[in-house]
């Protein structure tokens, strides 16, 4: 049952917006609780970090986990290393062992209405799982984009260990495209969403609108205190559709961003801030410029990014590219680029979908070419261990 219905919650977000809270496996593809304000909300002018990494950097995939996993997308790491992964289409949660890659099926989220890019979107477990054992989803029903928790008992038999689902927070608009969809815990233990805006341009700006946004909420779906507006989870506006979020070591907040036709973003997320969309896409130029909007940190063209899932590693952002099918590597020094984004595995997967940080330098990558929109191969799709540096 809804906590606080979002139309309620986010009124008040226009008060203080507006007020201007200004050895490689595979085959290559074709061959408790705090309301505290947010750690991390860094300005532009952060001090940098104590040791900046090289400008050039080093990806190898060492392993492939698992193989023949269909439309995979959200993806979260448990205590003890092992992954739960989402499955857009079919609305199933399944377990990978981290060492021999089985499969343990959880169940079925209720409700799921996979179409278009909708469907069983982000996971996340919760920051006190060893405790409440709840694992959260962010889905799209036959009225909305919604995210709720269960509770994963897996001492229940295979395909029946997910719990019936809380909601704690719905009314997100839905579409055929751009529902954004990632979730994570951030180091306040406090819940994020990436929204998108359904390809209606007009709710990015709308600050009583929870689509093209990046929400924050306590895990019980509540709005934070520390958040721009006291009553409401929205915690910045102006984006097209957020699909990556991370925080580096400094607790800043990074999402990236699917641009239309010119520039794909990696932001650096403040609080209360404007991002721009639709008035702007990538770093201010011209008219644009003066007008308040954040420029992003990095941009690309589309053809060579999509970015959709993104994490934290080794002094570096890297973030995965669906469209242009590759890797990317921008390393930070505090929230400066080092150098020039790096490109990895250049089409040699395919789509990537989803990277996570394994927790001990390494990361996972998923596929995405069951999507509806790749290239399916023979094993896709599938998830692979890098060693980065």
């Amino acid at each position: 049952m809804e906590r606080r219905t979002h139309t309620a919650v986010l009124a008040a977000a226009s008060l203080l917006l507006a007020a201007g809270c200004s050895s490689g496996g595979a085959a290559p593809h074709g061959a408790g609780p705090s309301s505290a304000p947010a750690k991390g909300a860094a300005s532009p002018g952060a001090s940098p970090s104590l040791e900046a990494p090289p400008a050039k950097g080093s990806v190898k995939v060492t392993a492939t986990l698992v193989t023949g996993l269909k439309s995979p997308w959200g993806v979260a790491v448990l205590p003890g290393g092992d992954l739960l992964v989402g499955s857009r289409d079919t609305g199933k949660v399944v377990r990978v062992s981290a060492k021999n890659g089985k499969i343990t099926e959880l169940g079925s989220v209720p409700g799921v209405d996979p179409g278009g890019e909708g469907g069983l979107l982000g996971i996340a477990v919760s920051p006190s799982f060893g405790a409440d054992h709840q694992v959260y989803a962010y889905f799209t029903t036959a009225s909305d984009n919604r995210i709720a928790r269960m509770v994963y008992d897996e001492k229940r038999p295979p395909g029946n260990q997910l719990g019936a689902p809380d909601t704690l927070f719905k009314g997100i608009p839905k579409g055929e495209i751009h529902n954004g969809g990632r979730i994570a815990f951030g180091p306040d233990k406090m819940l994020y969403a990436g929204t998108g805006e359904t390809g209606d341009k007009g709710l990015a700006q709308d600050k009583k609108s929870p689509a093209g946004k990046i929400l924050r909420m306590t895990p019980d779906g509540e709005p934070v205190h520390g958040n721009p507006a006291a009553d409401s989870v929205v915690y910045d506006y102006g984006h097209r559709n957020v699909q990556g979020l991370a925080w580096d070591a400094d607790d800043r907040l990074w999402a990236s961003e699917f641009g239309q036709d010119t520039w794909d973003e990696l932001n650096l997320i403040e609080p209360g801030r404007n991002y721009g969309w639709p008035e702007a896409e990538g770093k201010a130029k011209g008219a644009a410029a003066g007008s308040g909007f954040v420029d992003p940190v990095e941009e690309w063209r589309p053809a060579v990014a999509s970015p959709s899932g993104i994490a934290y590693a080794k002094g570096s952002i890297w973030m995965a590219s669906l469209r242009g099918e590759r890797l990317w590597r921008i390393p930070l020094n505090g929230t400066k680029p080092v150098a020039a984004p790096q490109a990895f595995l250049q089409g040699t997967y395919g789509r990537l979908r989803t990277v996570v940080a394994a927790g001990d330098g390494t990361l996972w990558l998923v596929t995405s070419n069951t999507d509806g929109r790749g290239t399916p191969h023979k094993g896709d799709d599938r998830i692979l261990r890098l060693k980065v540096s």
